[in-house]
This record gives C-alpha cells, structure tokens and sequence, in this order.
C-alpha cells in the first residue's frame, strides 16, 4: 500500500511539471529567437523588400571584432571570416509582418598544430542581425503605399476650380451632388453668376509641373532638398560606422605573398618529395604564406612555427609569378608522344606494398618511344600516368571486387613502378582527390625515379 502512495505522489509531481512546461507564455519559448521585429507592412510587401536586398544577406566579414562574440579561442586567430544571413517572413496575429532574422558566422581557426586547425562556427554578437532588421525597415519606410481604388458603383468627379486649388469627390451614382462652396454659390434666380463657369480641373502633377517650370534651378534644387526624408540621430551613426568599416576595408593591405589553393583536396605534405607524409588536405581558396618555391614545389607556413610543401600547379600563385614554371627553349614534346604502351595483364601485385600485397591488378609495361630522349623525365612520366589511370578507370570500377588496383611499369634503364589503389582511382575520379594528393597516395619503386628533385630530375 505505501509503495502504492510513493508512486501515486511520483506521478501526480511529473504531471504537474508538464503542465508548468505547456503553460509557458510563447515569449519565453521565443527567446531562443531574439533577432525578430514587427512590421506593420504585409507579408508579401516584406517578403519583396527582403528580396530585393539578397545580395546583402551573406558575404565576407573585413574583421571578427565586433561581429562574433569571443568563445574558446580569441578571435584574432581567425582569418577569412564569413556570414549568412537567413530571414524569415510570418504574417503576424496583429496584422503586421513579424521578422526573424538569424546568422551563422564562421571562419579558419589557426592553430600551433596542423591537425587542430580548420573552419569553425562562431556565435553572432547580434550586429548583422540588428543592421539587417534597421535596413528592412529603412527599405519600408520608403516603399510608396498602394492606392485605394474607389468601391464598385462609384466614380470620382472633381470639384469645380476656385482660384489655384482642385479638390477630388468621390460620389455614387444615387447619391446626392457634392454641396458647392460657397463662394460658387449662383445668385438669386434670374441673375448671372457670380463667378465663371468652371473649367476642366487639371491633374495636380500638370500643376506641379507648370510651377517648376517657373521656379529657378536654385528654387528647384531648395524644394527638392526640403522634399528629402531627414535622417534621425541613430541612422546617422550608423551610416557613419558603414562608412567607416568601408573605409577600413578599402585601406587594408592584402599581403602579396600569398598562395590560394586551386582545388579541394589538395595535398600539404611534410617535405616536397611524392612519398613524403601528407600533413592534410586543403580546401578550395584556402590560403597560406608562401616562404619559398622552385620548379615544382611551394613552400608555406601553415600556422606559427608549422611549415609544409605543396605543389606549385595546385596554387594560384602571387602576382608576378607564373603557376608552372616555364623553361626556355624549344617546347616539350606531350607526354602521349614520348610513351606507348606495350603490353597488359591480370596478375598479383608484382611487389610488397601492404595495400596490395597478394591481390590481383591489372599490369601495364610501357617504354618510351625514343630510348635516347632526354625529354621523358620525371614530370612527363607522372603525365603519362595521370593519362592511363584516366583511361582505364572505367574498367577496374566494373572489376573492382576482381582488380584491387592498377600498376604501371616503365620498362627502361631509368625506370620504374608506379602502383595505385581502386579506392584511391576512385576518389580522384570523383574530385575528392586533386591531381597532386593522388600521387601521395600512391606507391613509387624505387620513389626517385619520378621525384623531379631525385638523381632523374636532370634527364
């Protein structure tokens, strides 16, 4: 019985906590949204303002300070900030709009280690969210209001002229005419008018218009300066922190020692060699200091004291510097003219590779055509293999349960072996991997042989 009661009281508590928890006023369930205002405009009229200013809902931020709000790292370590801005539009209970507004900020974190380093999100200080909801309302505030069409059955008539003004009457077909003013009041019986009668009342923008004509350009330009909305105490702060901030952005130095990586998945490794380690891989437009290049590699700083290599074709290079280096002398003869293949075969791997130790590839020997070229160095060789991986990937994707990878043999006295897994051919085919990560996923016997910084970089 008194197990009974315990659990009788437990369940009445939790019955009563649900009920506290269904019975929160909607403000307090809205705070988790506090970037929202109330329009008095429609929804459609908000929607089309928020439209026309898209192009500001997402872009670059110059700085972080100011913008997002500290968290576990200060926001000095971050570069390439970036915001976006999403808005939504509700017809609101009282007849308005209400806006909500929200933005997530993020940008690259450098860290002293490599593999801490890459994009994060940042919490929006409201800033955005602020400006964005003051710009839809300055876009608002200007928009002209619809025009009241007069109802079914109705027709609008014009008062008769007296002097310079014209007023406007809407009147239905029953109703009785518009009383007169007075001072067109006919006189008694039998007698003329008083005044004229009166003429076709001309359009006010006729009347404008024949007024300006008489006015000078300084009048003009006085009425049309009065005629201008004044900006209050807070827009005027405001403006001046835009152009401010633009100022600033306009003033910043872009360092002219900067690489911009051309690809995703882009190889940084420890040493410019095609076996060394690979640190990670870049994203597209990451961007790094450039230290020192040569024919084929870059040298970069990663962050603090960490430095890397990566492939001068992989980058844009600075200003001034071409992205491959170009020799003078006669052009090089195209990799496809300087090879030919000369057989091919299933067997097992021909090497000790642990990826594909004991497993069944498909062999390809290639020679060069010319056994005396000096042309088919290093760099030729990796071209000719880029082009048979390409051609023969459609058939180890249909034999990948029977092929485990592709292995390429440069039957010569300078030769060697190049090996490539399926999944490996597979991520490069689907761009996960660039040209240059693809090597460093390879295997190279012996590795010198096709490392333009080897003994048979000077072939």
């Amino acid at each position: 019985m008194n197990s009974r009661r315990r659990l009788r009281g437990r369940l009445t508590s939790c019955a009563g906590v649900v009920c506290l928890f269904v019975g929160l006023p909607a403000t307090v369930l809205s705070q988790t949204a506090p970037y929202e205002r109330v329009f008095p405009q429609s929804k459609a009229a908000v929607e089309k303002v928020v439209k026309a200013i898209e192009s500001s809902l997402a872009g670059h931020l110059p700085v972080l300070e100011g913008f997002a709000k500290p968290g576990e790292h200060p926001l000095d370590r971050y570069q390439r900030g970036y915001y976006q801005t999403t808005v939504q539009v509700t017809a609101a209970p009282s007849g308005g709009s209400l806006v909500r507004v929200t933005t997530k900020v993020t940008a690259w974190y450098n860290d002293a280690s490599a593999a801490h380093s890459g994009y994060q999100l940042l919490t929006s200080n409201g800033r955005i969210e602020s400006d964005l909801l003051d710009q839809l309302a300055e876009q608002l505030a200007t928009e002209k209001p619809a025009v009241e069409q007069p109802a079914a059955g109705q027709e609008t008539k014009t008062a008769p002229q007296v002097g310079d003004k014209t007023e406007s009457v809407a009147v239905t077909g029953s109703a009785e005419p518009a009383a007169m003013p007075k001072s067109a009041t006919p006189a008694a019986a039998g007698t003329e008018p008083l005044i004229p009668a009166p003429e076709p009342a001309k359009s006010d923008s006729s009347f404008s218009a024949t007024s300006n004509r008489n006015l000078t350009a300084e009048e003009r330009a006085s009425a049309q300066q009065a005629a201008t909305p004044r900006m209050s105490g807070t827009d005027r702060a405001l403006q001046a922190e835009a152009d401010s901030l633009e100022e600033v952005l306009k003033n910043q130095v872009h360092p002219r020692n900067l690489v911009a990586v051309k690809k995703s998945g882009t190889a940084i490794v420890g040493s410019p060699s095609l076996t060394a380690n690979t640190l990670f891989l870049a994203s597209m437009h990451d961007e790094f200091e450039m230290l020192d290049f040569d024919r084929d590699w870059v040298h970069i700083r990663i962050s603090g004291l960490s430095r890397g290599w990566i492939w001068r074709n992989s980058v844009e290079m600075p200003e001034g510097i071409l992205d491959t280096d170009v020799q003078s002398g006669p052009a090089p003869a195209a990799a496809a003219d300087l090879f030919q293949v000369v057989r091919e075969e299933t067997a097992q791997f021909p090497g000790d590779w642990e990826f594909l130790r004991g497993k069944n590839v498909k062999i390809i020997s290639v020679q060069k055509v010319d056994e005396n070229a000096k042309q088919a160095g290093p760099k030729e060789r990796l071209e000719f293999a880029k082009l048979l991986l390409d051609q023969n990937y459609s058939e180890i994707a249909e034999k990948s349960q029977a092929l485990a990878g592709v292995v390429l043999i440069f039957d010569s006295v300078d030769g060697g072996m190049i090996a490539v897994t399926s999944t490996t051919l597979q991520q490069w085919k689907a761009g996960k991997l660039s040209d240059s990560a693809l090597w460093h996923h390879c295997f190279f016997d012996p590795p010198e042989t096709f490392d333009s910084n080897g003994p048979s970089g000077s072939q």
